[in-house]
């Protein structure tokens, strides 16, 4: 145990343990071993960070620096991710238990995310405002929102740190971003990366830690400006209540049981190779993850039988092999809920026609990719997020019927749509209560596109253009530019 790699925080410039002491280990999802451990933070641990933060805000080293400055401190970020990107890959696969080849390349594109938001630093603009009083100069200017708590899940851990960091950084913002207790390794890898990208010291830390000593001290702090939380909506509820004590503004990313609707003028190969994409990609581990798929009842038997003579040919494995497409999942919790839950489906009905068990002969997390199908739209796998690679078929006959199957979720964040008329497309695509909405594809994502859903999968946009605003409050100047004295106080102008 003592040859272990050993991770600490990163908080106000320096590396450092925690104030308690407390270390965890970390568990390798492919073998089931312990194989790091890593400092977990205290509340005297994120009152520094916060301190930092905030002495930052005021310090003419971040305070003063131009927002093209900012912009070029953020492309030095982007160059630098871009170089260690096999390192963080690797970091992450061994940590989480994802595929190599998504870590790894997912790394190298989040690059253009700080790239993007570089580019936006110096378009962060104010207004002359036409006012009503000739006497009156009236601008705005759109100022740093302050300390923002940017609160990360193990899954897609670069791309969720982008889309939060990015803006922020841009904005001219302090961060204290927690990485998940689960897998934090390349979270803590990565803030050597702002370090070496010349960031002042305490314009980022990095912290980790359980809930009472990390998570609730930092989301209710006093001086927390703006929170920016991915994960759970349980968590987030948590997350809601503590940001009563500081008002901080606030945005939730949270899960999705995403529908895939598969018309009968769709190609099946492409509608199956889609379903596969919204449901196995990342071993299923997306909040994306198009779980509930709903296919015309003339195509149904046939995308059914696509999907399971593509499952045959998937390769459960190692996730740093190349060659692997489902990896093990990240924690023995996942497995556990996924049986559960497909127990609850075989006593509803339901048919598993592939998989449903965990890979024999492994120590580590596997679970077979998984295709259920009933011709009844009441099933357990259509309501929990299992949060792994398992997809449910389930036949419609009319447009309308798919839209409502559709949107009959709690969660609404991703949607797919597989159809040859343009005009379905539209009007379809309208009508579904989600944030995302891809047709004839899926799991596409870019720096310039906003991400985000409806109802319990969260509020607030992050990504694209008007993301960086969020990350700014509005400020409003008025200048008397008349020679004349101020007339009666007591009468408002």
């Amino acid at each position: 145990m003592t040859n272990l790699p050993h991770f600490q925080m990163f908080i106000d410039g320096t590396w450092c343990e925690g104030a308690s002491g407390q270390v965890m280990d970390s568990h390798n999802p492919a073998t089931g071993q312990v194989w790091s451990t890593f400092a977990c933070a205290a509340p005297q641990d994120i009152d520094r960070a916060i301190a930092a933060a905030v002495r930052v805000l005021d310090d003419p080293a971040w305070r003063d620096m131009t927002q093209t400055q900012r912009g070029k401190l953020l492309y030095r970020l982007a160059t630098l991710i871009e170089e260690n990107a096999e390192e963080l890959g690797r970091l992450e696969t061994t940590d989480s238990g994802k595929l190599a080849t998504e870590t790894v390349g997912q790394t190298r594109y989040v690059a253009d995310y700080y790239r993007y938001f570089a580019g936006l630093a110096n378009k962060i603009e104010g207004a002359v405002l036409p006012i009503d009083k000739p006497d009156m100069h009236v601008y705005t200017q759109r100022a740093p929102i302050g300390v923002v708590a940017a609160i990360v899940p193990w899954n897609a851990q670069m791309f969720l740190t982008a889309t939060k960091l990015g803006p922020a950084l841009a904005a001219g913002c302090a961060i204290v971003l927690k990485a998940s207790e689960i897998a934090p390794a390349p979270m803590l890898h990565f803030a050597k990366l702002i370090e070496q990208a010349g960031f002042p010291a305490g314009v980022v830390s990095v912290v980790t830690g359980d809930a009472q000593g990390c998570a609730i001290p930092l989301t209710r702090h006093p001086k927390v400006d703006r929170i920016a939380f991915t994960g759970g909506p349980e968590t987030a509820r948590h997350v809601v209540r503590n940001s009563a004590e500081n008002f901080a503004v606030t945005t939730l990313e949270l899960g999705g049981k995403s529908p895939i609707l598969v018309f009968e003028d769709a190609d099946p190969d492409s509608a199956a190779n889609g379903l596969i994409a919204g449901n196995f990609g990342a071993s299923g581990q997306s909040c994306v993850a198009g779980s509930r798929g709903y296919v015309h009842r003339s195509l149904y038997e046939k995308v059914a039988a696509l999907v399971q003579q593509k499952c045959q040919d998937l390769i459960v494995g190692d996730p740093q092999d190349p060659k692997t497409h489902i990896g093990p999942l990240c924690t023995t919790t996942q497995i556990t809920r996924i049986e559960e839950t497909l127990q609850k489906v075989t006593d509803q009905g339901g048919k598993i026609r592939f998989g449903g068990m965990r890979k024999a002969g492994t120590d580590g997390n596997y679970f077979m990719p998984t295709l259920v199908t009933h011709d009844q739209p009441d099933l357990e796998t259509l309501t929990v997020e299992m949060f792994g690679p398992v997809m449910t078929l389930i036949p419609f006959d009319t447009e309308e019927e798919a839209i409502a199957l559709a949107n009959d979720s709690d969660y609404g964040l991703g949607s797919g749509i597989f159809t040859h008329s343009l005009a379905r497309a539209h009007r379809v695509s309208s009508r579904l209560r989600a944030g995302i909405c891809w047709v004839n594809t899926y799991r596409a994502i870019s720096p310039i596109a906003p991400f985000g859903g409806f109802n319990q999968s969260g509020y607030g946009r992050e990504a694209g253009r008007e993301s960086i605003l969020d990350y700014t409050r509005t400020r409003t100047t008025w200048i008397n530019i008349s020679d004349a004295p101020m007339s009666n106080p007591f009468v408002m102008r």
